[in-house]
């Protein structure tokens, strides 16, 4: 039996023409398994020239997998499938050359051309804009496995729906896009080191020395979104959103670095407001109100001294959530921000009760990752994942 494989190829210039990368991944079409990335920096070129340059490159890799392969081609560049399949011709000089070689590639093989939109090649998209960062070329192999795991990777695949809702027991036919949203906590300061209460309203200290290295950690760990890893089918980032403290903006600008993005605030992703408590140990807080304090731990609509109520602070945390899908709809998008915000947004996307906000743990720079249709639905992909720390 012939074995299928599938190509996903893009290319991308910054400057068009500017630097330019190019990513193409192979996959089994039996199983899903993807079994090789590559990546090439193109140099000084344009968007239809690293294109093309993706597309030979995952050729290339496709027949030294299996010189016989039934090969479909996809990519979210018209412009290059219809000139492949042969409906457009053409005719810029840069691309004669590089078509020539396609054909050569091709002649006497089985080939598909399909057209795809942009948001599901993301993972081609990722290796482009890897090439592009990194000024260098790299490829890398799919593991092998048994047939028995095979199919266990085919069954979890599937139940990856990468526009709707995975479950089949969800009860909502959306109509809105898909949002992802991916909440890291901020780094470590003086006062999470210190084991001190820090809110919205007190002191606003930086990140400490350690705290930055969190943020570089968790910075390389979101690399793997839309490129490998279990996070390889979520659309690659494309915004980043953060609190407007100090070691949130921190923490988000150093993520924003190693992607090339810019840093917008959300006033209410502010931490919530402990008020008089604020710098204080738990033990300090409560031998200092211990009324209040009992009667506040727990509770929907007890605040501290001065301080906010989850329930006010709920309210503001949800119109965050609203700006930032409203915003970005469509997209993945980066959310920094602290410990209470990130438990408001499981909240609502577990549809829980006030409990959602002291029963999951958020450790520094941990990610936890949404994805939400506006206001209809929500899944769960993961939470408090610390694994790069």
């Amino acid at each position: 039996m012939t074995r299928a494989l599938i190509i996903e190829a893009d290319g991308g210039s910054r400057g068009n023409p500017g630097t330019a990368g190019s990513g193409a991944v192979v996959i089994d079409e039996a199983t899903g398994e993807v079994i090789r990335e590559i990546c090439r920096f193109v140099g000084i070129a344009t968007n239809n020239v690293a294109e093309y340059i993706a597309l030979v490159a995952g050729l290339e890799a496709a027949y030294d997998i299996d010189s016989n392969a039934d090969i479909t081609v996809r990519m979210d560049s018209k412009l290059v499938i219809e000139q492949m399949a042969g409906r457009w011709k053409i005719k810029h000089p840069d691309m004669l050359q590089l078509g020539k070689q396609v054909q050569d590639l091709v002649r006497g093989k089985t080939v598909t051309w399909q057209w795809i939109p942009r948001e599901q090649n993301f993972r081609a998209d990722a290796l482009a804009n890897k090439a592009m960062d990194e000024l260098a070329d790299s490829e890398s192999s799919g593991v092998t496995v048994t047939p028995g795991a095979k199919n266990r990777l085919a069954s979890a695949v599937t139940e990856f729906n990468e526009i709707a809702p995975s479950s089949v027991r969800s009860p909502v036919d959306v109509t809105q896009p898909l949002t992802t949203i991916v909440l890291v906590r901020h780094g470590r300061t003086a006062l999470t080191e210190a084991r001190k209460i820090s809110g919205g309203d007190g002191d606003d200290p930086d990140l400490s020395e350690v705290g930055r290295l969190d943020a570089a950690a968790v910075a390389n760990a979101l690399g793997q979104i839309g490129s490998q890893g279990s996070w390889q089918r979520i659309a690659p980032i494309s915004a980043i959103v953060t609190s407007p403290m100090h070691r949130a903006k921190q923490t988000a600008q150093i993520i924003a670095d190693r992607f090339g993005l810019s840093v917008n605030e959300n006033e209410n992703l502010r931490e919530i407001s402990f008020g008089t408590w604020d710098g204080l140990t738990h033990e300090e807080a409560e031998n200092t109100d211990a009324e209040i304090w009992n009667a506040w731990r727990g509770s929907w609509s007890v605040s501290p001294p001065k301080g906010e109520s989850l329930e006010v602070f709920d309210a503001r945390l949800q119109e965050a959530r609203r700006q930032i899908v409203e915003r970005h709809a469509g997209k993945t998008v980066v959310v920094v921000a602290h410990v209470m915000p990130i438990r408001g947004f499981l909240r609502w996307a577990f549809d829980a009760a006030a409990a959602a906000y002291w029963r999951p743990q958020v450790a520094p720079c941990s990610i936890s990752i949404i994805r939400v249709w506006g206001d209809e639905t929500a899944e769960v992909v993961t939470v408090n994942h610390t694994a790069h720390l």
